[in-house]
């Protein structure tokens, strides 16, 4: 098996709302967008390691997301090192992501995981891990 994770699928009551927040973060993480023109409810953005992620507005949602109820809870994503991490940080908010945890960043995960914590307006949570810290 080379790829563990096929895609991921992440439903959303407001497209164009989650839209503008992964469109910004995923391309920072090198994922590229792979939207389907004939597609308008939703958006695709594909890692060069195979696995995609797709965003859409089903029209079979019943309901707002809460990833503190079952299900989902957070992406926990990779980035390449913790000068990119800082770099995410610093644009995050003005482009749709609030910052959990703040206080204890980039070790709110533990004093041996750099990370960053973010939250969307549709409280998607995603965790930014350091792949591989600094020694």
């Amino acid at each position: 098996m080379t790829h563990p994770v096929h895609h991921i699928e992440l439903w959303t009551e407001d497209l164009l709302g989650s839209e503008d927040a992964f469109g910004w973060l995923l391309p920072r993480l090198g994922w590229s967008a792979d939207h389907d023109p004939a597609w308008p409810q939703g958006r695709v953005w594909r890692h060069p390691s195979g696995p995609y992620l797709v965003l859409e507005q089903s029209p079979a949602v019943t309901g707002p997301h809460d990833r503190m109820r079952a299900g989902l809870n957070h992406l926990a994503l990779t980035v390449a090192d913790r000068a990119e991490l800082d770099t995410i940080r610093a644009g995050a908010g003005s482009h749709g992501w609030d910052e959990l945890f703040a206080d204890g960043y980039p070790h709110a995960g533990g004093p041996e995981h750099t990370a960053l914590f973010l939250e969307n307006v549709q409280g998607f949570e995603v965790e930014l891990v350091v792949s591989r810290p600094a020694t």
